[in-house]
């Protein structure tokens, strides 16, 4: 080497530095504070020169945060896209999914684009043209953009990932227009998926060039210098390749190349990366190869891209802590750089952080920070919220705020490998970034992890991670959905090597390595695997090994299909291993501290500096070693041990993953707000890791890719503890479920599980099956209940996908299963299901796939159990059912205060269904009581529109979480301080033998729309899941579509979203077409049919699909009559429409089309709010 290299990790507050000197001396190290301009600064820092000096040349790794802060605030380049004619609002769309499930007020995502120009010109899924554009009007077109300033433009096409000639032609075009980027989506993203291909396109677009112009400021002072940059994917690159989409985690990926390196070094066969920053925690695992993801979101934005896999969670030392009711929280709030936590000095920082709880532990040393820290202002701050509380010290209360934040951050570690299925207790723990020392070894303990490890360059691990990175290429074609066989194999084996070539003369390294895998599915489902390329008997081995690993099942009978094929072109970096520390005498304490550990003071803690520290000496916890940095802090039952490599290793002498907390929790009945905030996060993170299992599990693609789908954990009396939100008309109504399965069944017994969709026993509608668990302790005694409830494609019925919009009986909906015990000790019993599933006049279509899932969803409730058992196991029954009761107690307290602010009186509402069926609901409110009466709604009706009272009652759950407006345990709590009275007989509860269908997709959106009415907190939103369903004897589909909100007092509806009781994901355009015979011809926003208002109603879409075969076709939809409300003198939405080749069938129809018969679908708008301006 005969000049210098630089290794730099530009991140959001500082800049690490590191240089390797030309004649091989010892590295050398600086931190900057980030600007467009750091990394010139620390290179001249490093090379002592002044601002003025010219840099000589050298060569330059770094890894940048520019284009992830250009996306996260939205300060990209000017962009156009270029998309499909009837496609042009398909990325305001999106998924329909709202992303925040209770919000009233829905944000989506700004988009990044500023114009759209659609175009005629589409291919079908075979890669045949169905339409050519008109150049000349294109041309026209296009000159008016690049006339509004705009210089870069997307361009993206349906199918181009298999017919890219009609994008080619256009990029010519907007080239020869003068456009200087042109992005092209078979290009960015050759992937069947048209959202993500779009939005990854613009993403290319808008941050592309700013990249480049970045690029170049930074050449020009850098004459005779190279500069390769860090991508996503945890390879370099030259940076005039360098594009936006591999940009967004290209300081992070350095860290997981540093993660493989330290367990290459170590000898660790697996290792989780553990970063933890001011504001966030990134963990990342290694076991032999990194792990990687091909798609992700970031920022609103779906990106196809290859990215290493790394979860972050917002906890990091600038996270504030606060006191809310009863419980202490931990973020998501960070007090950032600005003003920073409270002992930084800054005179506005008012609130404690992470950093500050640690200043006052004693995990930190004042006088040894990068400046001097203010620990009286840190214990002030904590004194006042101790005060607050009146029963904890300052001290307790700050190990609290300790203890929370370490829950936290091991869930972020469990997302990474006890959900994908990997044991953290197999895997060492390498710690970077400058607050992960203070946390390490109290994290590793309560993950059971044996082993700590802390590198020489921890605190800049990232930027050393980017000096090793290999460079690299990627690429990747588009595998025709072929079966596995070794003839396929052969037939991508031209195209493989055409991206092999591409890769090598791009890096221009003829001798690279090259990496060829592909992505494996079973035939029928959407979760793909990547494997490395081999024969086909191997892959299908190596398949079904990885899905029953990953997925939990595995199915060796089934046909496997080959998605997508990739190469990664690599050119490795030679390893870099730090000098060997000399043996030297065990080194002194260089001070004696004072911490604050499991609720007391433990005095004369010796501190060692790091530096002083030689090979082969043992420090036993507690103690305190400081180092450049960072702070270590080795905790009771460790043991640390200097290796000659420099990495410390800190070894647990008593690994049992036990609750540090509860040296704090007192064992009365009053709750502990520390451990009440801990178990609420724990029983949430519960609910969530079941639905998890059965997402990853399930076979339907209602489960598995609409997310229809809720999972719960219940008390030893059947009460609500918590319900991970994922379907809103699934909110408490499985406690019913569970009651219900109680009273039928009071001998049940261990290894007993139970299936239930009955309507009056809890059920919504009978595609909803509930599974039900009871959880015994080791005496056989009932403990808990898991439970899961989703939706299954088909459960018989007079229609497919039983969903009939003119059914009368409960029968013609399909099969019911009332309290089964569907296994008995254990063993399922094959004969009860069956006679249910394939008995009765209409039986379950698909009684195989009815049974897979059924086992996912008793897979997923085991999941649930055994994490109960390790809660149990850690914390102690009594402990955990004590704290069962108090996050109901405490989710009942918070509901009872929202109430009081909606004032003493009675607060009604009356709307109708379009049936011309009253809804009508009055609010009597009395201090912080709620009586919530339906008196005078109407009676129940011949049709389906009859909502079950397990339904009506989701509906008021959904409402009063919707008033509480903060996350808290969606529980039984949350009615006690309201009574529900609903008339019997009525359209809210009607006979067991009533039809429902409609009831629990329609009128359940009305309820909620009188119940928010009636409080003042929003107009009437669409109304309507508008339910499509259609098929033939192969197949079926179902799908339900966005529309507009309801606006409210101080904000205006969303258009083009899902509402209220649904929040499921629609079908991707091209997977659409790919599975079913239809032509989606428009998928846009019907724009002005929001209600006016001071604050305007959302808009409805506008859906259009052709037939290509003849269909059944069934559509279930409301708000066809009567028009969605406003509030407070605002307008109402526009109404909704159903077309069959223009001729309007109504809300409710069945009916069959043939080839080229086209239905339109026009969904309702929202109300507005207030009279219009």
């Amino acid at each position: 080497m005969t000049r210098w290299q630089f290794w730099i990790d530009r991140g959001g507050t500082f800049t690490d530095c590191l240089g390797v000197p030309p004649d091989g001396g010892p590295l050398v190290v600086a931190k900057v504070l980030s600007s467009d301009r750091a990394p010139l600064v620390g290179i001249r820092t490093l090379l002592g020169l002044k601002e003025s000096d010219p840099v000589p040349p050298c060569d330059i790794r770094m890894g940048t945060t520019v284009a992830t802060n250009a996306l996260l605030e939205r300060r990209g380049t000017p962009c156009a896209l270029c998309i499909t004619e009837g496609f042009g609002d398909l990325l305001d769309i999106g998924t329909q999914a709202r992303p925040d499930l209770f919000a009233l007020n829905i944000e989506k995502p700004a988009r990044l684009h500023r114009a759209v120009l659609e175009v005629a010109a589409r291919s079908d899924v075979e890669g045949r043209t169905l339409s050519r554009f008109d150049a000349t009007r294109v041309r026209t077109d296009l000159d008016a953009l690049h006339q509004r300033g705009i210089r870069s433009v997307a361009i993206v096409l349906l199918h181009a990932y298999r017919a890219f000639g009609l994008e080619q032609e256009l990029a010519a075009l907007a080239l020869d227009v003068g456009f200087e980027h042109v992005a092209i989506s078979h290009e960015v993203a050759p992937e069947l998926g048209l959202l993500a291909r779009a939005d990854t396109t613009v993403v290319d677009a808008y941050l592309t060039p700013l990249i480049r112009r970045y690029v170049a400021t930074l050449l020009a002072e850098l004459p005779n210098c190279t500069l390769a940059i860090m991508q996503s994917s945890g390879g370099l690159t030259d940076a005039h390749r360098f594009r936006g989409p591999a940009a967004l985690l290209s300081g992070p990926a350095g860290g997981v190349v540093a993660l493989a390196e330290i367990a290459r070094q170590t000898g660790q066969a697996r290792v989780i990366g553990f970063d933890m920053g001011g504001t966030s925690t990134d963990v990342s695992r290694f076991d032999g190869e990194p792990e990687r993801v091909y798609e992700t979101e970031i920022s609103g934005v779906r990106l196809r891209a290859p990215m290493m896999r790394i979860v972050t969670v917002a906890a990091g030392g600038g996270s504030i802590c606060r006191l809310d009711g009863h419980r202490l929280v931990v973020g998501p709030e960070s007090a950032g750089a600005t003003p920073g936590p409270v002992c930084y000095g800054h005179a506005e920082a008012a609130e404690p952080t992470i950093t500050d709880a640690n200043l006052v532990l004693g995990r930190l040393l004042p006088d040894r920070f990068a400046f001097p820290l203010d620990r009286e202002r840190a214990e002030g701050a904590l004194a006042v919220l101790a005060s607050r509380l009146g029963d904890k010290s300052r001290e307790e209360l700050a190990e609290g705020f300790f203890h929370i934040a370490n829950t936290n951050m091991a869930e972020a570690i469990r997302q990474i490998s006890v959900a994908r299925g990997y044991d953290t207790r197999d895997h060492a723990l390498v710690v970077f970034g400058g607050a992960g020392g203070q946390h390490a070894c109290a994290l590793a303990k309560r993950l059971g992890m044996t082993t700590v490890l802390f590198h020489p360059l921890a605190g800049v691990l990232s930027a050393w991670g980017i000096g090793l990175a290999p460079e690299s290429w990627h690429g990747d074609v588009d595998a025709g959905r072929r079966t596995l066989s070794d003839d396929d194999l052969a037939a991508l084996a031209p195209a493989l090597s055409e991206l092999a070539a591409r890769g090598k003369a791009a890096l221009g390294r003829p001798d690279a390595r090259v990496v060829q895998r592909v992505d494996l599915r079973y035939r029928g489902t959407e979760s793909s695997i990547t494997l490395e390329l081999a024969g086909a008997a191997a892959l299908r081995a190596a398949f079904d090994r990885e899905h029953e690993r990953q997925l939990g099942y595995a199915r060796p009978d089934a046909e496997v299909e080959l998605t997508q094929a990739r190469v990664e072109v690599r050119a490795e970096s030679r390893p870099l291993d730090l000098p060997p520390l000399a043996p030297r005498p065990a080194s002194k304490a260089i001070a004696r501290h004072r911490l604050f550990l499991d609720g007391a003071f433990v005095d004369d803690v010796p501190v060692f500096a790091r530096e002083d520290l030689g090979a082969g000496q043992r420090i036993s916890g507690p103690a305190v070693i400081l180092e450049a940095t960072g702070t270590i802090v080795v905790d009771p039952g460790f043991e640390l041990t200097v290796r000659a490599d420099g990495v410390l290793s800190a070894e647990s002498q008593r690994p049992d993953g036990e609750a540090p907390e509860l040296a704090l929790v007192g064992h009365g009945d009053a709750p502990d707000p520390i451990l009440l905030e801990i178990m609420s996060n724990l029983f949430m993170s519960i609910a969530e890791q079941m639905g998890q299992a059965l997402r990853r599990t399930a076979i339907s693609t209602n489960i598995r890719e609409r997310l229809d789908f809720s999972c719960a954990i219940f008390d030893e009396t059947g009460g609500l503890v918590a319900n991970a939100p994922h379907i809103p008309v699934h909110l408490g109504a499985m406690g019913e479920s569970v009651r219900a399965v109680i009273a039928a069944h009071p001998d049940f017994r261990p290894g007993d599980v139970f299936v239930s969709n009955d309507p009056a026993a809890g059920g919504s509608h009978l595609p909803d099956i509930t599974v039900v668990s009871p959880v015994h302790d080791e005496g056989g005694a009932c403990r808990f209940f898991t439970a899961s409830r989703g939706h299954h494609a088909d459960v018989g019925g007079i229609t497919p996908g039983s969903m009939p919009p003119l059914s009368r009986r409960l029968a013609e909906e399909g099969v019911v299963f009332r309290n089964l015990r569907l296994v008995r000790g254990g063993r399922l019993d094959h004969a009860a299901l069956a006679a249910v599933l394939e008995g009765g006049p209409w039986p379950a279509r698909d009684p195989a796939t009815n049974r897979a899932d059924l086992d996912a969803q008793i897979a997923a409730n085991q999941r649930g159990a055994g994490l109960l058992a390790e809660l149990t196991a850690r914390y102690g029954l009594a402990t955990v059912q004590r704290y069962m009761r108090h996050v109901q107690d405490d989710a009942a307290a918070r509901v009872g205060r929202e109430i009081a602010r909606l004032g003493d009186g009675a607060h009604a509402f009356t709307d109708a269904m379009d049936d011309g069926t009253p809804i009508v609901v009055t609010l009597r409110v009395h201090g912080s009581r709620m009586v919530v009466d339906f008196a005078g709604t109407g009676a129940q009706v011949d049709g389906n529109l009859n909502a079950p009272h397990a339904v009506t009652v989701a509906a008021v759950i959904y409402f009063l979480r919707t008033l509480v407006g903060a996350p808290i345990p969606l529980n039984s709590g949350c009615l006690r301080p309201v009574e529900i009275r609903i008339p019997a007989g009525s359209i809210l509860s009607p006979d067991p033998e009533r039809a429902v269908a409609g009831g629990n997709v329609e009128t359940s959106q009305r309820v909620v729309d009188v119940l928010l009415a009636a409080a003042g907190r929003a107009a009437a939103s669409q109304g309507t899941m508008n339910n499509l369903t259609f098929g033939n004897e192969r197949f079926g589909y179902y799908e339900t579509i966005a529309g507009g909100a309801g606006a409210g007092p101080d904000f205006a509806g969303a258009s083009a979203i899902h509402t209220h009781m649904t929040n499921t994901r629609i079908t991707d355009p091209e997977v659409l077409e790919s599975r079913a015979p239809v032509r989606l011809l428009r998928f846009a926003i019907r724009r002005g049919s929001g209600g006016s208002g001071q604050f305007p109603g959302g808009n409805g879409v506008v859906r259009e699909l052709e037939a290509l075969a003849p269909l059944s076709v069934a559509i279930l939809s409301e708000r066809r009559e009567r028009s969605p409300f406003g509030l407070a003198g605002g307008e109402a939405g526009a109404r909704g429409a159903n077309l069959w080749n223009g001729r309007n069938v109504g809300g409710k129809a069945t009916f069959d089309v043939a080839a080229g018969d086209v239905l339109r679908i026009e969904t309702p708008g929202g109300g507005g709010f207030g009279k219009p301006p």
